[in-house]
């Protein structure tokens, strides 16, 4: 392994970050274990670190890190894809897989549990900075500063301060991703987002011709935000160009 320390690529007050980004890494190997905190230590992390699945909860729960890279394979009963999925269901924090395995249905079975991004073993010191750095810019919302503090269409609900969403009146918890994918889309109604446009607006540039990202994202957001997601109503596909969300139609004026 290279002994030098890769060069800071973010200060921690251009994330908004309150306090010093915090990382839990969840893996067994003691060498991948050394590499990942001295690359995230690096670049301003505090890294906190463990092998165990159930450990893993119990600390996303109490220590409430603002990134957790976990590996898919664990010493213990749990792999990544049940910590990743017990997480989801008391935080938003994103999280970056490690995985050896670079099969498709591997990859799509992370996103499915509620991972953001993934790393294939293996990788390079300036992959997993690019891929930890990109994450927390999603997450902190680079969004800028909105027109509106609220979006409506039809009855979804999207309250850009709280960065909450709601259909019909119910709340619904989405992923840093899965939510700036619905934002992008939402601060464009009606138009037709081309896929190298979501693609790099919300991964990055890096990003553009990875269809099959944006493709399980807008599946698995269906799934939240649609009446029938085998039917979407509210993310229609321009097929073979992109995406939209579809306006609310404007009442038609009475005879």
């Amino acid at each position: 392994m290279n002994n030098r320390r890769p060069r800071s690529l973010f200060r921690v007050s251009r994330l908004g970050l309150p306090h010093k980004p915090r990382a839990l890494l969840v893996d067994d190997e003691p060498k991948l274990v050394r590499l990942v905190r001295e690359v995230l230590s690096s670049i301003g992390f505090e890294v906190l670190s463990t092998g165990s699945g159930e450990s893993a909860i119990e600390m996303a729960a109490v220590e409430q890190p603002d990134l957790i890279v976990l590996d898919i394979v664990l010493r213990d009963n749990t792999d990544g894809y049940q910590v990743a999925r017990r997480v989801r269901e008391f935080s938003d924090v994103p999280i970056l897989m490690l995985t050896a395995k670079s099969r498709e249905p591997d990859l799509l079975k992370g996103f499915e549990v509620g991972a953001d991004d993934y790393l294939t073993k293996p990788f390079s010191s300036k992959e997993l900075v690019a891929r930890a750095r990109a994450l927390l810019k999603r997450t902190r919302g680079s969004e800028g500063s909105p027109d509106t503090s609220q979006i409506d269409c039809g009855d979804l609900h999207i309250d850009l301060v709280r960065r909450r969403v709601s259909v019909a009146g119910q709340d619904v918890r989405l992923t840093p991703t899965e939510y700036k994918l619905l934002y992008e889309l939402a601060t464009h109604p009606g138009q037709v987002m081309l896929h190298e446009q979501l693609l790099t607006a919300v991964w990055g540039e890096e990003y553009r011709n990875d269809l099959e990202y944006l493709r399980a994202y807008v599946r698995y957001l269906r799934q939240k935000i649609e009446t029938d997601p085998a039917h979407p109503q509210r993310i229609v596909t321009a097929p073979g160009v992109g995406y939209s969300l579809a306006a609310p139609e404007e009442p038609k004026p009475s005879a």
